[in-house]
């Protein structure tokens, strides 16, 4: 599997995940948060493992130390996506990059 596919099934899953959150009055923050989660898991289809986004992730630790295992943003990562709403989804890529990248200065 690829770089870019693995981002993409993890996205996938994180939406799914929220699609099946049931929280009374959530004002609709689990259905924009699922959308967006969703948008961004096709985005990430059509990445190439060479784009500067996924390069970025990568470079952040996201897919282990050889570079090519399963996409794991780790807990600060996993909470910046989980609390996703809106915006592009190169947006959401780069915010998790220099959310790790900060952690790590």
């Amino acid at each position: 599997m690829s770089r870019s596919e693995s981002l993409a099934e993890y996205l996938r899953a994180q939406g799914r995940w929220r699609l099946d959150r049931v929280e009374r009055e959530d004002g609709g923050r689990n259905a924009r948060s699922a959308l967006a989660l969703l948008d961004a898991a096709a985005y990430a289809d059509t990445l190439a493992d060479d784009d500067p986004l996924v390069e970025g992730l990568a470079m952040a630790g996201c897919f282990g130390p050889a570079g090519f295992d399963d996409f794991d943003p780790g807990p600060r990562g996993l909470a910046l996506i989980r609390s996703w709403e809106a915006g592009e989804p190169w947006q959401l890529l780069l915010a998790v990059r220099n959310t790790l990248l900060g952690s790590l200065a």
